[in-house]
This record gives structure tokens, sequence and C-alpha cells, in this order.
């Protein structure tokens, strides 16, 4: 069945209502006042219903002319939005972007990036995930998403465009209260085997999992990222590296308290962007470009430019 509610009669049936008269819609439409009135009767008629009661001098809507006026405006609205949308893909805008930043990140500076890219793009959605570790690199490998920030190591397989931000500094911290900061330091490593290590687990569905500053041999409490890593060792609940960045102000507040091991440093875990190469999106292009005037700082993590970010 066909419906006899066409986008021209909705359109007819909102600029009269709106101008409050058959008259003042017909001049809105570019129309005469009898091709308006013949619009509306032939939708009555089709529908077998009155949508206006014609007993008033001013054109007002009957119950049903109101129920075909509100969902019609919906209909009206989602064609206007899918016709940006077209046009949109057209011109090469994704209608979707997917982007997925790992928990190692703090996010600001990527909400920052949101925010200028919908003043110049806002039909396009975004899909915001966090990952843990080998799950960016999952996520990307498995398409499920089309750009990740905070990449850590290095690509699993080829076709992955990848740009370097910098390294991550991670220091040994437990709760400012903690029992190993009543011992002289650096800590032996017979020193912390009674406690637990916290670890953020990685979130990969398909390739093999990495495991990053792991003390083995003793008990682990598993989190799913690294901002509730954080949390369960300012309670005290366990002990493990943390990225230098994301502690500045538990360590402000006296919550954590860094110690040194009487071992080798961990070292500094690369950060990168990276995408599939394949992909020629003007959204990705744009945060691409956006990103690659930004840097990773070991203290205060990813960083704008210094004079802001251009839209």
């Amino acid at each position: 069945m066909i419906s006899p509610i066409t986008l021209d009669a909705l359109r007819t049936l909102d600029a009269i209502e709106r101008r409050q008269s058959f008259a003042a819609a017909a001049d809105e439409l570019f129309r005469v006042p009898s091709a308006v009135s013949y619009t509306i009767s032939k939708l009555e008629e089709d529908l077998g219903v009155e949508l206006f009661d014609r007993t008033r001098r001013k054109a007002a809507l009957t119950p049903v002319g109101r129920l075909v006026l509100e969902q019609g405006r919906k209909i009206l609205k989602a064609t206007d939005e899918l016709t940006a949308l077209a046009q949109q893909a057209a011109d090469g805008w994704e209608t979707e972007l997917r982007i997925c930043m790992d928990s190692l990140l703090n996010a600001g500076a990527v909400y920052d990036l949101i925010g200028a890219f919908h003043r110049v793009c806002p039909k396009t959605e975004i899909r915001f995930s966090e990952e843990v570790l080998g799950g960016t690199w999952d996520a990307l490998n498995d398409n499920r998403c089309d750009l990740v920030i905070g990449a850590e190591g290095a690509a699993p397989a080829q076709g992955f465009g990848v740009h370097a931000l910098g390294h991550a500094v991670f220091e040994f911290a437990v709760a400012a209260d903690h029992p190993l900061t009543q011992l002289p330091q650096p800590l032996p490593a017979s020193a912390i085997l009674d406690y637990p290590t916290v670890i953020a687990a990685d979130s990969s569905r398909h390739l093999p999992v990495r495991s990053q500053g792991l003390l083995d041999g003793r008990s682990r409490i598993l989190v799913p990222t690294i901002e509730h890593k954080i949390e369960a060792q300012c309670k005290g609940l366990g002990i493990g590296y943390l990225p230098r960045h994301r502690i500045a102000k538990q360590l402000a507040e006296g919550r954590l308290k860094i110690l040194t091991l009487d071992a080798p440093p961990r070292p500094p875990v690369e950060v990168s962007v990276a995408w599939r190469k394949d992909n020629a999106g003007k959204g990705l292009k744009w945060f691409l470009g956006r990103l690659k005037q930004m840097e990773f700082d070991a203290e205060r993590g990813l960083r704008m430019p210094v004079t802001g970010i251009a839209e």
C-alpha cells in the first residue's frame, strides 16, 4: 500500500500551521492559494479524515491533523538530515567516524579535538571507544575503528599508517600509607613479593595479549582500564607501574607515592596514532592533520599546539 502522505503534503501542512493561514503558506511555498487548498483537500480525501476545522476563521488543526503534523515534522527533519548525509558522503566526509583511544591516555585532549571537528562537520557521528594495550591494535586490525590514538608498540601487520607522538614514562607507585613506603629504597625484589600487582588487562579479542610491567611470582588484581588501576593503587589494594602523566594529581594530593626498585627501570613506551592506509575519508584526514601537530609529553600527556587547533 502506497501512503497518500507525501513530503510535499507534509511541507504544505507545516507551512499552514506556522503561518496560520492558507494564503500565507502559499506565499512561503511560492504557490497560489488554490494549489495549497487542493493539496490539503486531496490529502484529507485520501486519508478519509479532516485535518483542519473549517468552522473557524483561521486555519485550526483537528486532533488528527495535529497528530499528522507532529509526526510529519519528524519525517521532514529525518529527510533533511538524510539529504545532508548523502551530500556529505558524496563529498568524501564520513557519516560515522570510529575513534579508539588507548586507556593509557587522558581523554581531555581527544574530546577537545572532537569538539573542534564537530564545528567543521557536525553531521558526522563520532563513535568513541577505549581499549587497553594491544586492544587498540586489535580494534583497528578487526575493523572496529578507523583511528587509534595512543597505540602502544609496533603495528601487528602491514597496511597501517603510524605516526609516533612520543614516549610514556612509567613509575612504580603505591598508596601513600602503604607499608612499602616505610622501607629504605631502593626496594629489593623480595620486599614486594607479599603484595598483589594491579594490572590493566589487555582488551584484545583476537590478537595475542600484551603484558606490560608485570611483577612475576605474585598475586594479581586485574582491572579494566588505567583509570581503575590508578584508583585501586590509591586505595592500597596493590602495587605496580603507572604512567607518570596520569598520576600528577594523585601525587600532589598525597594519595600516591613513587618508590624506586633495586632493578632496571621500566623502559618508556612509544605512543602513536594509527589508521588504515586505505581509508581516504576526509574526517580521518582532518583528525590526522591535527594529531600530527600534537605531541605526547611524558609529564602532561597528549598536548595541543601552543597556538591551539585550527579548524
